[in-house]
C-alpha cells in the first residue's frame, strides 16, 4: 500500500512538473520556415501578406493592417501575395496582379473588397471585373489586355510557387523575411499579428547588425 501511495505521489509529481514546464515555455505564435524563402528586394527586411478578395477575415484585416503599413520604416519592404488554390481564388488573384501590374492596385484595392464582400458581386470572369473596374476609373480595354497578358501568366505562377515555399493552409497569413509564417488566428488577433510582426522586424534587423559587424 506504501509503495502504492508513492508510486500515485511520484506520477502526480511528474505531471505537475510537465504542467509547469508546458506553462513556462508555451508554443511560439509563428513557425519558423525550414527552407526560407529569398525576399524580393535584397538589402530589406520583407513582409508578405498572403490574402483573398473573398475572405471576410482578410476584409476585417484590411482596416487594421493598412495604417501599419502606411507607419513601416524604410528598412521594411511590404509585399501582398494574392493566394491562389482554385476557382475563384485564381481569378481574383489575377484580378490582383493585373491591378498591380498596371499600377492602379493601390486606388481600387478597397473598392474591389468591398464589391466582393458587402455589395456580393463575384468577379470571377474578365468581363465581370472589367465593368466594375471601369466605374473606378481603370481603363477596360486595357485591363482586359494585360489580364490576358504573357507577364500575368507568369507573376501567377510566381505567386503559387511562393505559397507552396511558405507552406500555407489559409489567409490572412504574414510571413517574416522568408522565415517567419504565421496567420491571425495563431497570434491571438489583428493587433496581435501586427506586434509579433514588430517583433520579428527588430529581430531580423538585429541579425543584420550582427552579421555586419
Amino acid at each position: 500500500m506504501r509503495n502504492l501511495i508513492i508510486s500515485a505521489a511520484l506520477v502526480a509529481a511528474s505531471l505537475f512538473g510537465m504542467t509547469a514546464q508546458a506553462a513556462e515555455a508555451p508554443a511560439a505564435p509563428y513557425v519558423e520556415l525550414t527552407n526560407p524563402v529569398p525576399v524580393a528586394v535584397p538589402g530589406k527586411i520583407e513582409v508578405v501578406e498572403l490574402f483573398w478578395y473573398g475572405c471576410p477575415h482578410c476584409y476585417a484585416f484590411e482596416p487594421v493592417i493598412n495604417p501599419w503599413v502606411e507607419k513601416l520604416p524604410s528598412d521594411v519592404n511590404f509585399v501582398r501575395i494574392p493566394a491562389m488554390f482554385g476557382g475563384p481564388w485564381d481569378a481574383h488573384g489575377q484580378m490582383f496582379l493585373t491591378l498591380e501590374a498596371m499600377g492602379v492596385e493601390n486606388k481600387v484595392h478597397a473598392a474591389v473588397f468591398n464589391a466582393i464582400q458587402k455589395e456580393h458581386k463575384k468577379l470571377v470572369t474578365p468581363d465581370e471585373m472589367a465593368e466594375f473596374l471601369a466605374t473606378q476609373g481603370v481603363d477596360k480595354d486595357k485591363f482586359l489586355a494585360t489580364f490576358n497578358s504573357f507577364a500575368i501568366k507568369g507573376k501567377i505562377v510566381q505567386a503559387k510557387e511562393l505559397a507552396k515555399k511558405y507552406e500555407i493552409s489559409g489567409v490572412p497569413t504574414m510571413i517574416v523575411n522568408g522565415k517567419y509564417r504565421f496567420d491571425v488566428g495563431s497570434a491571438g488577433g489583428a493587433e496581435q499579428a501586427l506586434q509579433l510582426a514588430d517583433k520579428l522586424v527588430d529581430k531580423e534587423r538585429a541579425a543584420n547588425k550582427a552579421a555586419a559587424n
